[in-house]
């Protein structure tokens, strides 16, 4: 349903969750400047992920949304976000998830690509260039949990030593 021309021009609301309330009791949005985001989330050897928006640092309950970066040639060991859904956006460079019994499958994505990782699905995440940063948008339900498992050689990973 599209908004009506009087909801357009209502005053916002004062109430609302008093969870999502400020200092004054009054429910604002929450902005978290370039550089402050938060670094208490969630890790994994060799990526840098960064929160904008999540619970450490602003009063979101379900949603973690953050920044992955990766340098040339990474590729992570394998872990899954448990029972959260993953949703990527690759904002620069070209990224390959290795996942399946394995690791024997994958899929490639470029500038521009979305990709959406169920909960508990272990994955190998990689930056395909050996000269480029990787740069992703992140988001999970309900939080960026990273369980980190037994890491697998470069060699069981199907065209990534040989990739050009």
């Amino acid at each position: 349903m599209q908004p009506s021309e009087k909801d357009l021009h209502s005053p916002p609301l004062q109430g609302g969750d008093a969870r999502y309330a400020d200092g004054n009791g009054l429910v604002v949005p929450v902005v978290t400047r370039g550089g402050l985001e938060s670094l208490d989330t969630g890790q994994s050897s060799g990526a840098s992920r960064i929160a904008g928006v999540s619970p450490q640092h602003t009063p979101a309950t379900r949603i973690w949304f953050g920044k992955v970066s990766n340098d040339p040639g990474y590729r992570s060991v394998p872990h899954h976000h448990g029972e959260a859904e993953t949703g990527g956006y690759v904002l620069s460079g070209r990224a390959r998830i290795y996942f399946g019994e394995g690791y024997r499958d994958y899929l490639d994505m470029e500038e521009g690509d979305w990709v959406f990782v169920p909960p508990h699905m272990p994955h190998v995440e990689c930056n395909l260039d050996r000269n480029r940063p990787l740069t992703w948008m992140t988001t999970r339900t309900p939080d960026n949990i990273v369980v980190n498992l037994a890491d697998v050689a470069d060699a069981a990973l199907r065209h990534w030593v040989d990739r050009p």
